[in-house]
């Protein structure tokens, strides 16, 4: 005997694999589409359908980026320094270093971070392409903006490996982050200020 229409229980079991998402949250989601306008679930199908066909990434820094556009407003914008590059894991790890509005260089994406356990391997990350923005665009200043954990950790020491003797200062973010915290959940002021103590390594 079905409780739930099947059309109610796929959207339940959809939502409900989403990170963060159990099956009470889902349910509650689900419910909340079907009593409120559904033009609000039409919006969300919608922008859901035409999310990866409007989105690409910047074949310089990895950045997310609109389909059509090959390079970053971040990497192309003339007010931003070229010299000075903070590596972060993810995409959404530059949307909380920029909120902080401490920081006027550009960024490069890795794609992830160095974890056996998880089958992450630093060929699967864009390391070599760093390496070579580095001598493309005679960047200065690396800042390693990877998470304070043993993989960002693991992540940001291979990096410093393969930049080897190049003339490069290399900084890591201070200490103002707890362990443990993935960068784009840090509040602005903690951000600002490891930004600010930022040490060479």
């Amino acid at each position: 005997m079905q409780i739930l229409p099947p059309a109610l229980t796929d959207v339940i079991e959809a939502l409900g694999k989403l990170p963060g998402v159990g099956a009470r949250t889902a349910e509650r989601y689900a419910y909340y589409l079907v009593k409120n306008d559904p033009g609000k679930a039409r919006q969300i199908s919608d922008a859901l359908k035409d999310m990866h066909g409007g989105i690409g990434f910047c074949k310089k820094t990895f950045a997310l980026v609109s389909a059509d556009q090959e390079l970053s407003d971040l990497y192309t914008d003339p007010k931003r320094d070229k010299k000075v590059v903070a590596v972060v894991a993810e995409p959404f790890d530059i949307v909380a270093l920029e909120k902080t509005n401490s920081y006027s260089g550009t960024y490069h994406v890795l794609g992830g971070l160095v974890s056996p356990i998880d089958g992450v391997g630093p060929e699967q990350l864009h390391i070599a392409e760093l390496v070579n923005r580095i001598d493309d665009d005679s960047v200065d200043e690396i800042i390693l903006a990877t998470n304070a954990s043993v993989e960002g950790e693991s992540t940001a020491l291979y990096i410093q490996q393969q930049i080897g003797d190049r003339p490069v200062k290399i900084t890591r973010l201070a200490r103002g982050l707890p362990i443990g915290v993935d960068l784009e959940y840090a509040d602005q002021i903690t951000l600002s200020r490891a930004l600010e103590g930022r040490q060479v390594l």
